[in-house]
């Protein structure tokens, strides 16, 4: 693994003389402030004001789907972003599968993690992530906010699931390190997350505090294993968890606590890079300690870098967490010294990102000469299962029921998902229709008159109504075909039964072509 000395550059050094208070618009201190902020914005082409702190020493900038139209567009993006400080990390939330930003509009060219997990196959995790990291390095990306090494032991997890690679933790693991050696080949920096695990939680750490009520035996022997493979792998970034671990710490969250991010993360795993908040303004920990106070307690508890920008994107926002972190050293909470470290080891990355250039150009060349490579489609191909495969293909036209339940805020609203469309370009006969929890049986077999029903659901179990209406339906219908596109648990239902371990477009194509031999 690669280190870099940490220690206060000249450059960063602190702005006071020991014992002396700061002022709080010392000029030095705001450079410190602005050095540790990874904001988001709104619009395809950089903001006024965004140009403006990152040409005053803005750290870093996170892009989303609202940032990117195509290719050539985020290309022009980042180059202007860079253009206005060189040094800027560049970072962005791909981890492919259901949770994918450059590919948001016509859904991600590869499977997620749960599918790879499913294939279990390291070799075609790290191509698989090479892959991801050719694309973002053509991008102009530096930075991704993946891996999820989480281990997803809790069937009930609505935030997590098929963007973790499994529930057993060795598979995490070893999976966790392939997709690290991956993506970091193409000279894109990985940051595994969401430290120390965010897999046994039934709460959604965007709206509510997850607690996870484990003892240090048991995080030892289950969630801290992949993040320790990922360190192992040289990985270059982590990212904290917004929540609560009683056995490390009862008071603080992960991301401000420094039992967490300091004796644990640095002290007993030896972590050497970044450390990355998830969004700061998520309400497990902006509503307990408003927007600026969560970002000045992360600084202080071990974080060195403050993501922002999911649902809060404009300069008011990078202003109010700028102010907050420098009220914070003037009144002591924040150790100026905390500050002017986690400044450092921004600039550390950055220095050492830069030095990658090389290796991003390289990959860069081989993703335009790929043109659209097919190892996403492989992959899916591999990950799909089938149960009564001996009655596809399908010996009739189709009709395709979607039913759409309430998906985390990670994933893109807009990113298209489902069978129906794969399945129409294989079989124009196919007809297609999306329900709700709003549904009855009998709007599901209305138009099914002559047709075989293909149920297209995500994670049942998790929603009784849907689990209900899906046990109806093959009743009434026995031939029915039911399709997973979520964490598989239980016993198939149905006498066909296909799962593809995620909702990615790719994965929606493997279930066409099974349905039909294609």
């Amino acid at each position: 693994m690669t280190t870099t000395d940490h220690r206060t550059s000249p450059a960063l050094a602190t702005t006071t003389a020991p014992g002396q208070r700061p002022h709080l618009h010392d000029r030095g201190l705001l450079r410190l402030a602005d050095a540790v902020l990874q904001p988001g914005f709104v619009g395809t082409t950089p903001p006024d004001w965004l140009r403006r702190r990152l040409a005053d020493g803005l750290g870093g900038v996170v892009l989303f789907a609202r940032n990117i139209v195509d290719p050539e567009q985020v290309t022009a993006l980042t180059a202007a972003l860079a253009a206005d400080n060189p040094d800027v990390i560049i970072a962005v939330d791909e981890e492919s599968g259901d949770v994918t930003r450059l590919d948001f509009e016509h859904g991600s060219r590869r499977p997620g993690n749960h599918a790879l997990g499913a294939v279990d196959d390291p070799a075609l995790t790290e191509a698989v992530a090479a892959d991801i990291g050719a694309q973002l390095a053509a991008a102009g990306i530096t930075l991704d906010y993946a891996p999820a090494a989480d281990v997803n032991n809790n069937p009930a997890n609505p935030v997590i699931g098929v963007r973790s690679f499994g529930a057993d933790p060795a598979l995490v693991s070893r999976h966790t390190a392939a997709w690290v050696r991956g993506l970091q080949s193409a000279g894109v920096a990985a940051c595994a997350k969401h430290f120390p695990g965010h897999g046994d939680t039934g709460v959604d750490s965007h709206h509510g505090l997850p607690v996870i009520e484990a003892d240090a035996d048991r995080l030892d022997g289950i969630e801290l294993p992949p993040f320790t493979a990922a360190i192992d792998a040289g990985v270059r970034a982590m990212m904290t968890a917004h929540l609560l671990v009683p056995a490390l710490d009862p008071e603080r969250p992960a991301t401000m606590s420094r039992s967490v991010l300091i004796e644990l993360l640095r002290g007993r795993l030896g972590f050497k890079g970044l450390v990355v908040t998830d969004g700061i303004e998520m309400a497990s920990v902006s509503q307990r300690y408003g927007l600026g106070g969560a970002a000045a307690l992360a600084i202080a508890g071990g974080a060195d870098a403050i993501c922002v920008g999911g649902e809060t994107a404009d300069e008011n926002a990078v202003e109010l967490l700028r102010t907050s972190i420098v009220d914070a050293v003037v009144s002591g909470e924040l150790p100026e010294e905390r500050l002017a470290e986690a400044a450092s080891r921004v600039a550390a990355f950055a220095a050492e990102s830069a030095a990658l250039r090389s290796a991003r150009a390289a990959a860069a060349d081989r993703w335009h000469a790929a043109g659209r490579p097919e190892v996403g489609l492989a992959a899916a191909r591999r990950a799909l299962t089938v149960t009564g495969a001996d009655r596809l293909p399908l010996r009739g036209p189709a009709h395709v029921v979607e039913f759409s339940t309430v998906t985390n805020l990670a994933i893109e609203a807009r990113t298209p998902w489902g069978v129906g469309a794969p399945l129409q370009e294989l079989r124009p006969d196919t007809t297609v229709v999306r329900l709700d929890e709003r549904a009855v049986l009998a709007d599901v077999l209305a138009g099914a008159e002559g047709r075989i029903p293909v149920l297209v659901c995500r994670d049942p179990h998790r929603h009784p109504w849907l689990a209900q209406l899906l046990a109806a339906v093959v009743a009434a219908r026995p031939e029915s075909v039911v399709v997973e596109m979520g964490v598989r648990h239980g016993e198939p239902l149905g006498a066909v039964h296909l799962a593809t371990y995620g909702a990615a477009t790719v994965c929606g194509r493997a279930a066409a072509e099974a349905l039909t031999g294609a």
